[in-house]
């Protein structure tokens, strides 16, 4: 587990954002890319890269970059999440965890033991309820 990753905003940047009425998207933009990026990538450069998709590993310094964003829209005035939050995380993910799987391991196809049976048994039922409708159908027609 990551020690150094802090999961709060930096201290100088309640110092650093100007209080503001209402949100200034550009400002905000900028914001978040000079204090939760930065920070963000410097402690994703302290990860070797085949660590990335380690979520016990990145978990703390996910949860920091969270919490930057918010903490800044939060002093800026701004909503929380919006859309260039979307766009940013879009973006993270596309840089740092684009070959991760969402379950941390990769999806296989099952065995052909374990396919067999599910194949098998569909097609006997498929069969078996053809032949029960065709028997049905006969019987009924020398009834009426």
């Amino acid at each position: 587990m990551r020690t150094g990753a802090q999961p709060s905003i930096h201290p100088s940047i309640h110092a650093s954002i100007p209080s503001q009425c209402g949100c200034d998207d550009r400002l905000y933009q900028k914001m978040i890319n000079d204090f939760c990026f930065n920070h963000f990538k410097e402690e994703m450069g302290r990860l070797d890269s085949g660590m990335w998709c380690s979520w016990p590993e990145t978990m703390e310094i996910y949860e920091g970059l969270t919490n930057c964003t918010c903490q800044v829209a939060s002093r800026m005035d701004c909503f929380w999440p919006n859309q260039l939050v979307d766009n940013f995380f879009m973006k993270i993910h596309n840089t740092y965890f684009h070959h991760c799987a969402l379950t941390g391991r990769l999806l296989d196809e099952p065995s052909i033991s374990i396919l067999t049976p599910f194949i098998g048994v569909s097609m006997l039922i498929t069969l078996l309820m053809t032949t029960v409708v065709v028997w049905r159908s006969k019987r009924t027609e020398g009834m009426l």
